[in-house]
């Protein structure tokens, strides 16, 4: 039952983190497929608008890199994120993303 418990516990902590690295990733393919976004500028813009509705916190627009390869916009992103486990106990977790599907 302690067992149970203790990893229950873990994934009450680090689930929301990793929701919310899903909630950027899509957000940045919703972008890269969008017709009317083609300039870093407009990604970065509608990065901010789009982040604002899906409760991501993680990452700002300054964050993203944005490249362009022929006439596809590859969009990427990475950071780490400390989830707190007890008072002396932390997980370090590295995201990261782009919209070539690495």
């Amino acid at each position: 039952m302690f067992i149970l418990v203790v990893v229950a516990m873990f994934a009450m902590k680090v689930i929301p983190s990793y929701l919310e690295f899903n909630s950027a990733k899509s957000v940045i393919e919703a972008i890269a497929r969008d017709p009317q976004v083609s300039t870093p500028a407009e990604v970065r813009r509608a990065f901010d608008m789009r982040t604002t509705v899906e409760n991501v916190t993680s990452i700002r627009a300054t964050d993203l890199e944005v490249a362009k390869e022929g006439n596809r916009m590859v969009i990427s992103f990475s950071y780490r994120k400390e989830v707190p486990l007890t008072d002396k106990v932390g997980l370090y977790i590295d995201y990261a993303a782009d919209t070539q599907g690495q």
